[in-house]
């Protein structure tokens, strides 16, 4: 995974991760947007890779990461949203969405093209501001 902050809060993320590639330094790109506090997006225009499967070490320290981070994640990731222009292959990641939503505690999305997904996210963040616009108004 490597992610791409420059269009932030839109955090395009290339998903597909090689074999032996630092997965720290991933999680660390990751923390310095959370860090911001601001609420983002990621978007994502790549696929897991199929049949990559993460090795119990990976798997443990994404687990120990995410469990440290969880209260920032649900707060400021507003959504995972993957282009994925075939329907079929839509269709067949909504089960995976559900598994991905439970444990990340951010939702996953899916769009047919790269301006939907933009579409989207703007919808997101524009919902996320007039929340907290709503909420300053009832503070004072």
């Amino acid at each position: 995974m490597s992610m791409n902050s420059s269009q932030f809060p839109f955090v395009w993320i290339s998903i597909g991760q090689a074999h032996g590639q630092d997965s720290q330094k991933d999680f660390d790109e990751f923390e310095a947007n959370l860090k911001r506090g601001e609420p983002f997006v990621l978007l994502s225009e790549t696929a897991p890779m199929e049949g990559y499967e993460h090795s119990p070490e990976e798997k443990r320290r994404t687990a120990l990461w995410m469990k440290r981070h969880k209260a920032e994640l649900r707060k400021l990731v507003q959504a995972m949203i993957m282009v994925e222009p075939n329907i079929a292959k839509r269709l067949g990641f909504k089960a995976f969405a559900l598994v991905f939503s439970k444990f990340w505690g951010y939702p996953l999305l899916l769009a047919a093209s790269r301006e939907e997904a933009m579409d989207i996210a703007r919808e997101l963040l524009a919902g996320q501001t007039a929340s907290a616009n709503a909420r300053n108004t009832f503070d004072h």
